[in-house]
């Protein structure tokens, strides 16, 4: 990683078209597909200015087909090339869902084949976009060997994620959180970096619990440890960053730290990847937990479309902060 940097602040988006035109510069076999991502540029337009800057043979307009044009990318992937395909929301991964979990997941098993895709998935609610447009699906393909899953919090990490992705022998869904978009800033390094796969990041260094997240819950988590901190309750917060593979010795070495844990993340509560994760903590970290694992996740319906009750559904840093309060107190 090098320290020489930018002179000017980058934004969540901006960050991935970054990364998508570094990587398609640095690599012909790079080529995007995806519904209305050429002439219009993509539904959050990642790839404005793409079509034009490595013509229409990179840079595929697709028809409404998610299993085709995944499927296609599947055979180019195993061909030596390397798709980037983008849904316009993460929802719509399901119409792919067969694709992706019987094919792209498990091809390498039949025969070692090696299949180098990527499919950017852009997910989460906080933008009033109702129970279609809104999803967290990444629990349904956690159980899915063959697949790695990232999901980045932050500029830096959405970069170095998706040239680290992209540069992967093997399918990799890249979940990037909408909300975040164009909500947080940073400044870059100048020169080309990655962020390896299956590494977590401690966010914020504590000493009372530990806070383990990714996505955009990462910032409420990193908000209320502020609010905490006034109270004298110290929070770690770590994010994932990668989902599958897990950073399992990051997480044991905060928890065995902390000795307490909170599991906080957007997708429903029940089947969530906190469950997993509650589960390994409660098998490698029992001896050293002095209280309950605590699951921070929205209840089990779709996202609602009305403002008031999205609000209501989502996780929020009062959430947060009386769950801390709770569990400091056990």
């Amino acid at each position: 990683m090098t320290t020489a940097t930018t002179t000017h602040e980058v934004t969540y988006v901006d960050a991935i078209s970054q990364a998508l035109d570094e990587e398609m510069t640095r690599d012909e076999r790079v080529f995007l597909m995806g519904e209305d991502i050429g002439t219009y540029g993509g539904a959050f337009k990642v790839t404005k200015g793409l079509l034009q800057k490595y013509g229409e043979w990179r840079v595929l307009d697709t028809p409404l087909s998610e299993s085709g044009f995944v499927g296609a990318a599947i055979g180019a992937a195993m061909m030596g090339l390397r798709p980037v395909v983008e849904m316009q929301f993460a929802d719509f991964i399901s119409c792919a869902f067969d694709q992706i979990t019987e094919v792209a997941a498990k091809n390498h098993y039949r025969w070692g084949a090696a299949v180098p895709l990527v499919i950017r998935a852009p997910f989460g609610g906080g933008v009033h976009g109702g129970p279609f447009h809104s999803e967290c699906p990444e629990g349904w393909f956690f159980h899915s060997p063959g697949l790695k899953i990232v999901a980045p919090s932050t500029p830096y990490d959405a970069k170095g994620l998706l040239k680290a992705a992209i540069r992967d022998p093997n399918p990799v869904l890249y979940f990037e959180h909408k909300f975040l978009y164009r909500r947080i800033k940073v400044v870059l390094p100048q020169e080309d970096f990655v962020v390896p796969l299956g590494k977590a990041e401690v966010k914020r260094i504590g000493r009372d619990l530990s806070v383990i997240t990714y996505g955009a819950m990462v910032h409420l988590a990193l908000e209320a440890a502020e609010l905490l901190s006034k109270e004298g309750i110290d929070l770690e917060v770590v994010d994932l960053r990668t989902l599958i593979p897990i950073d399992k010795e990051t997480l044991y070495e905060s928890v065995r730290k902390t000795s307490k844990a909170i599991l906080l993340h957007e997708d429903n509560k029940t089947g969530g990847i906190g469950a997993e994760i509650a589960a390994l903590l409660a098998e490698e970290c029992f001896d050293c937990l002095d209280g309950p694992i605590l699951r921070i996740a929205p209840p089990d319906t779709p996202v609602p479309f009305s403002t008031p009750l999205e609000e209501f559904f989502l996780p929020k840093v009062s959430d947060i902060v009386s769950g801390a309060r709770r569990l400091a107190a056990y």
